[in-house]
C-alpha cells in the first residue's frame, strides 16, 4: 500500500492530490478529498489531478476523483482532456479499430500519429465514404474492407484495440473476445463502444458485470471509468438521428488489460 499523504508538507492540499492522483493511490485521495480539497483544482502545469490520474492509468483514482466532481472535459495547455491522456500515445504504435462508423474514433487516433492504425469496415457505403475522405491514402492506415469474422486471419496484434460494430450484437462480440488473447499485445490495453441497453440503467449495470466477467474468464480485468455525458448530449446532437442509441446520463468507459498487467 503506498504510503498516505505527509500532513507536514509545503505543499497545499490540491498539490498533494495531483501527487496522489499521479502515483494512483487511492487512500490517499480519498484522505485528500474529504479534507476539503478541490478536484477541479488546475496545478502549475496546466493539469487537473484528474488528467493527473488518467495519464497514469489510474482507473480507480480516476473514478474516485469523478465521483468528487472532477471535469472530465476540462482541457489542458495543450488541448488535452482526461480522456485524450488516458495512456501515453509514444508507447502504443500499432491499434486496431474494428467498425469506422462516422470516423470519430479513428480522427482521435490519428492525432497520435500511430505507427500503424488498422481499420476494418463492413459497410459498402461506410468504406466508400472512408476512401472519398483520403483515408486510403494516409500512409499509417490500413484499411480492411469486409466483416471482422471474414478479415480476421489477416490480423496481426496491436497494443490498443476497440470495438465499436454497428448492427452487431451481443454474442457478436462476445465471439470477438475470444481472439484478444492472439490480437492484443502484452500490456495492451482493449475497448470497445460499450452502448448495450444504452437507453435502461438497470440493465445497462448488467451488462456492465456480464461482460466484465467474461473478460475476466479470458484473463483481462476490466474498470469502468464512469463519465458524465448528460450535459454534452443536447437535442442538437441527435439532429437527423432516428433513433437515440444512448440515453443514460452516465457513460461508463472500458479498460480492459491482462489481469496480470493491471494490477
Amino acid at each position: 500500500m503506498a504510503a498516505p499523504p505527509d500532513s507536514k508538507s509545503d505543499k497545499s492540499p490540491e498539490e498533494l492530490l495531483c501527487a496522489a492522483a499521479e502515483a494512483g493511490n487511492d487512500d490517499a485521495i480519498a484522505e485528500i478529498i474529504s479534507s476539503g480539497a478541490d478536484p477541479t483544482y488546475f496545478d502549475a502545469s496546466g493539469m487537473t489531478p484528474l488528467m493527473r490520474a488518467a495519464s497514469g492509468g489510474h482507473a480507480a483514482a480516476a473514478r474516485l476523483l469523478l465521483d468528487a466532481g472532477a471535469p472530465w472535459n476540462a482541457l489542458s495547455p495543450e488541448g488535452l482532456s482526461a480522456g485524450d491522456l488516458t495512456s501515453d500515445p509514444a508507447t502504443y504504435d500499432l491499434l486496431l479499430n474494428v467498425g469506422f462508423g462516422m470516423g470519430l474514433v479513428d480522427q482521435a487516433i490519428q492525432r497520435y500519429e500511430p505507427e500503424e492504425h488498422t481499420i476494418i469496415e463492413a459497410h459498402p457505403e461506410v468504406y466508400a465514404r472512408m476512401l472519398k475522405l483520403g483515408w486510403g491514402e494516409k500512409k499509417n492506415v490500413r484499411i480492411l474492407f469486409g466483416r471482422w469474422q471474414d478479415v480476421i486471419p489477416q490480423l496481426g496484434s496491436y497494443d490498443v484495440i476497440f470495438f465499436d460494430t454497428y448492427g452487431e450484437y451481443y454474442e457478436d462480440m462476445r465471439e470477438f473476445h475470444e481472439h484478444l488473447p492472439k490480437l492484443l499485445n502484452p500490456g495492451g490495453v482493449y475497448s470497445y463502444f460499450n452502448g448495450l441497453c444504452g437507453d435502461n440503467a438497470f440493465f445497462h449495470v448488467v451488462y456492465c458485470q456480464l461482460v466484465a466477467m467474461e473478460l475476466a474468464s479470458l484473463g483481462y480485468s476490466t474498470q469502468f471509468v464512469p463519465l458524465p455525458v448528460r450535459d454534452c448530449l443536447k437535442a442538437e446532437v441527435w439532429e437527423g438521428v432516428k433513433q437515440k442509441y444512448w440515453q443514460l446520463d452516465t457513460y461508463h468507459l472500458p479498460v480492459c488489460q491482462a489481469e496480470s498487467e493491471s494490477e
